[in-house]
């Protein structure tokens, strides 16, 4: 059963991949649709370069505010030590002073952490970007290739 099963899917997948593959232009007839779709491929590439060029300086500001986050939230637990190390050994008003001090560094540190995040979320958006990029870049070079062979029979005729 199980191997029915494996097989049933195997060959559902083979034939959902045949029926997606790429359009293939062969004649003279099909260069205006050929054309076209590589003015569309060329229009996707030039706007992924410029998503991929925004993340990037996105991710160059975030990266410099996550650093300054984190630098933040080492000073604040720094401050909220010494100050709990004063409240042991004093009064209230210390106390609450070390309470306030702590309130302030996890503050601090959350948005480091969320600053960090940011980091991480660019950082998959660019890599998301660069694989649809390098798909585009393999369609127009698949498509420049037919355009290629089809002028090429036609300077044969």
């Amino acid at each position: 059963m199980k191997n029915k099963l494996c097989l049933f899917f195997i060959s559902a997948f083979m034939l959902f991949a045949s029926t997606v593959t790429a359009q293939v232009y062969k004649n003279l007839e099909d260069t205006v649709k050929l054309n076209k779709e590589l003015a569309e491929v060329n229009n996707d590439i030039a706007s992924l370069t410029a998503k991929i060029t925004e993340a990037q300086n996105r991710l160059n500001s975030d990266q410099s505010k996550a650093s300054e986050e984190a630098s933040e939230a080492r000073n604040a637990a720094v401050t909220s030590s010494s100050q709990a190390g004063k409240a042991t050994n004093g009064s209230v008003r210390e106390a609450r002073r070390a309470k306030k001090k702590s309130k302030k560094a996890l503050r601090e540190a959350k948005d480091a952490k969320s600053a960090q995040k940011e980091v991480e979320s660019d950082s998959e958006k660019i890599a998301s970007l660069s694989k649809q990029l390098a798909k585009k870049q393999e369609r127009l070079a698949e498509l420049t290739a037919m355009r290629t062979a089809i002028y090429g029979q036609l300077s044969q005729q």
